[in-house]
């Protein structure tokens, strides 16, 4: 029975989590919305761009509620073998591609994972939000480096910002737990529980000396 209830605490603290998730996603869609109807009604005439960017996030809302209540509800991932060059490029869709500048090594440029494409964006997309603002007002560079190492995929997100300081780096995949100003604090509790849904880990690489910023490794089985 005890260990009954443990489960059920656990099940409990976790569709918490992801419906705080959830709420935090919502809202930057619903930013946009906003932002692209306001543009719209200023000029009508060249209102399509804006309508069409609502109709976009409108249905990347939707996506984010079923995916995030699918990884809640405990069920199988809709995986599916894709390239991490397309993931990769799925989670920066929303993101000003002037907001950093990105460096890319992927090798081989076609190694794929079985993932469900629309969760492991959002741990990208964490990832690379995550880094824009903790530099801010810096433009950041940021590199992805994916390599095939014995049968896995090996994937390391770096930066170079101010790093995640010795207090907090044990725990920063807690939830609630952020060294950033106004951070929510679940982007990346919920990135460990999509990387470990698809049978990996993510986790935060010892800082090297004389090397700023911060460095997350995701290892994942390779297709």
């Amino acid at each position: 029975m005890a260990n009954q209830d443990e489960q059920a605490r656990e099940r409990l603290a976790a569709i918490g989590e992801i419906a705080a998730e959830i709420a935090h996603e919502l809202r930057n869609v619903l930013q946009i919305i906003s932002a692209s109807a306001y543009v719209a009604r200023q000029d009508p005439q060249a209102a399509t761009p804006q309508i069409e960017k609502i109709e976009r996030n409108a249905r990347l809302a939707f996506s984010i509620v079923d995916d995030l209540m699918s990884l809640a509800r405990g069920e199988p991932t809709d995986a599916t073998p894709v390239m991490v060059a397309e993931v990769i490029s799925r989670a920066r869709t929303e993101i000003d591609p002037e907001a950093a500048t990105w460096a890319d090594a992927i090798t081989p440029d076609d190694l794929r994972v079985r993932v469900h494409p629309g969760l492991f964006s959002r741990v990208f997309h964490s990832l690379y939000d995550n880094a824009i603002r903790v530099c801010a007002p810096k433009t950041p560079t940021i590199k992805t480096r994916v390599q095939s190492e014995n049968g896995r995929a090996v994937i390391e997100v770096s930066d170079d910002g101010p790093g995640v300081t010795p207090a907090i780096a044990p725990r920063i995949f807690d939830p609630l737990v952020t060294g950033r100003s106004g951070g929510s604090g679940l982007g990346l509790a919920l990135a460990k529980r999509i990387v470990a849904a698809h049978g990996g880990t993510i986790t935060l690489a010892e800082p090297r000396e004389g090397v700023t910023g911060a460095t997350f490794r995701i290892e994942l089985p390779a297709v």
